[in-house]
């Protein structure tokens, strides 16, 4: 009968596994060494500064006889300054009737919004506790595609869940929930999923580069960021005033092709503009008279293809100032002085 050799016969390879173990060690066991290190220390790094936050919403009745709907969401956060201040997505926080903040020292304390900011999906979020670890500020724009970035957050309630990846690709735009877009934005392939949302994205030398915002699903690798130094600016106005200040002129349109007579015609930089659908009553475009039907071509000298690009222009310092708008009537092109005001 022949005998059968059982895997746990290992006699026949004992050569082959001591030369294994004798093998020196290549470039590249040396190179996953070091990878390995540069994760581990942005961790050490970073980790005992981002936050579970668990909020609770209170929402509209279903009915005028039921109670009021309470919604519960949770997110994550970092504490960006050493006397409580924490960053967040505006999505995690937005009309949370109460905030609950669990470190990973094992202590927890309710929390309180001091700014949100949707048209950048970010928010500011202060807890009243001592001795707390701050993380460090990067610099973005000196960011390169292909560098190496680790992601910590809470996904799924899995606290201090850390991935890490690369920068798959920079200056991207992502829409906020507000309509607006919201430029620089980071790509990465570092994993990311529910519960990842406003935590930290983080450089080899363990400073965040960005806050974790968005995935596309169904598909894999494709995670966004919002870049630090938009975050810089959008926390120091949290921190301040509670808000970023922008202007607005009160219209509501869509982007339309234009003519292409037209476009020759008045020899036009672009060939679309946005058609006014609709003027809020004594906003500063009504004070300037434009009106449903008229298409806006430019904006302060600046041509304007779309909607995206009128937001671009409407920032906080043209609040106040008179400023030139050219628009199509009919085939009549009109300039008007409309004046920015503050959005409500």
């Amino acid at each position: 009968m022949k005998r059968m050799r059982l895997l746990s016969d290992t006699a026949p390879f004992a050569g082959r596994s001591t030369a294994s173990a004798s093998r020196p060690r290549s470039e590249d066991d040396e190179l996953l060494d070091a990878y390995s290190r540069a994760v581990i220390d942005a961790v050490e790094k970073v980790g005992p500064a981002v936050v579970n936050i668990e909020v609770r919403q209170v929402r509209g009745r279903r009915s005028s006889s039921s109670a009021p709907q309470e919604a519960q969401g949770a997110g994550s956060g970092f504490i960006f300054a050493p006397d409580g201040f924490i960053l967040t997505n505006s999505h995690v926080v937005h009309e949370a009737s109460s905030i609950r903040v669990a470190l990973p020292d094992g202590r927890n304390s309710e929390g309180y919004t001091v700014g949100d900011d949707p048209d950048t999906d970010l928010a500011v979020v202060r807890i009243d506790l001592s001795d707390l670890i701050a993380v460090s500020f990067g610099d973005s724009a000196s960011l390169r595609v292909g560098q190496m970035v680790i992601a910590i957050g809470n996904p799924y309630g899995f606290q201090t869940t850390v991935t890490a990846g690369v920068v798959s690709a920079l200056g991207r735009s992502l829409r906020s929930q507000s309509g607006r877009l919201i430029d620089d934005v980071i790509q990465t392939d570092a994993a990311l999923n529910p519960g990842n949302s406003g935590g930290p994205l983080v450089n080899s030398r363990g400073e965040v580069i960005g806050v974790n915002t968005a995935v596309i699903l169904p598909a894999q690798g494709l995670c966004f960021a919002i870049a630090v130094n938009t975050v810089k600016f959008v926390a120091a106005g949290l921190m301040k005033e509670g808000r970023i200040r922008r202007s607005y002129i009160g219209v509501g349109g869509q982007n339309v092709p234009l003519h292409r007579r037209i476009v020759r015609f008045y020899k036009l930089p672009v060939e679309s503009g946005v058609l006014v659908q609709s003027v809020e009553a004594g906003s500063p475009a009504a004070r300037a008279d434009l009106r449903f039907g008229d298409v806006i071509l430019s904006f302060a000298g600046v041509p304007v293809a779309g909607i995206d690009d009128l937001h671009t222009l409407l920032t906080s310092d043209r609040v106040g100032d008179p400023v030139p708008l050219v628009i199509l009537r009919n085939t009549e092109m009109i300039t008007l002085q409309v004046v920015p005001a503050e959005k409500p």
